[in-house]
């Protein structure tokens, strides 16, 4: 073993684990036999070409979609398959989509409390002060009295970044939280998760952006037809993939 390995090994503190996860849509076996384990306070890229079940992996994590075999577990708790033990359970996850999905009717600042108030019961102004705070920290905080439609789509990601923080998640999901937005949004959004990346916050990434992968990853992992085909760090991944597989998608990606 070598030292980084015996520094990595002491350090390991286990927060998200995937074992021998399987889910299938139909016919379709989206994802064959998972096993990952995310540490505390590690950003995880996964990358992989479309169809590779990236975005069902994100999505069993807090059971938006249930898994035929395997278990979940989060900081050390298997993930129930409903009732009350699966929404506290899913308030410890927080999710970023591709779509917003923030309340139309709302404005920015009842957006980031709802959870708060209804599922935490924070009192509302405890609930706002904490919004505000948040608002800030994303760079939205002088529009929390507009409505979603009054934002850009980059500041709309950013509000619902900041509403999934409000919950204190202790894993971040992110699904692809760029790709609906235009080119020039696109940093404004990758600067917060590095923010949050940089602050210790444990990520689980799906992304197309491989500029952050290589900037905030800790570990890619990529997957290809419903598998985990490698794992590296992104300087050994995108210097160095092992499998042919990776160093197809690499040269298709990078060629542009």
């Amino acid at each position: 073993m070598t030292e980084i390995e015996k520094v990595t090994e002491a350090t390991r503190d286990p927060l998200v684990v995937l074992d021998s996860v399987n889910k299938h849509f139909g016919d379709l076996h989206v994802l064959k036999d998972i096993n990952l384990t995310v540490n505390r306070g590690e950003v995880v890229v996964v990358i992989g070409p479309s169809g590779s079940g990236k975005s069902t992996l994100c999505r069993t994590i807090n059971r938006l979609e249930t898994i035929d075999s395997g278990s979940i577990y989060i900081d050390g708790k298997e993930l129930p398959s409903e009732g009350k033990a699966l929404a506290n359970l899913r308030a410890d996850v927080g999710m970023v989509f591709q779509s917003f999905n923030l309340f139309a009717h709302k404005t920015i600042l009842d957006n980031v409390t709802l959870g708060l108030i209804k599922v935490r019961k924070t009192p509302v102004s405890v609930a706002q002060a904490k919004a505000r705070v948040l608002l800030e920290r994303v760079g939205v905080a002088n529009q929390a009295a507009k409505l979603p439609a009054q934002l850009s789509g980059g500041q709309q990601q950013r509000v619902a970044i900041a509403r999934a923080l409000a919950m204190e998640p202790k894993v971040m999901l992110f699904d692809e939280p760029t790709s609906a937005l235009d080119p020039e949004m696109i940093n404004e959004v990758l600067d917060v998760m590095i923010a949050l990346a940089k602050g210790g916050m444990t990520m689980i990434v799906v992304t197309h952006e491989m500029g952050f992968a290589r900037k905030a990853g800790d570990r890619v992992v990529f997957m290809a037809d419903g598998q985990i085909v490698e794992e590296a760090t992104p300087e050994d991944f995108f210097t160095n993939p092992r499998s042919e597989r990776a160093k197809d998608f690499l040269a298709k990606i990078l060629e542009h």
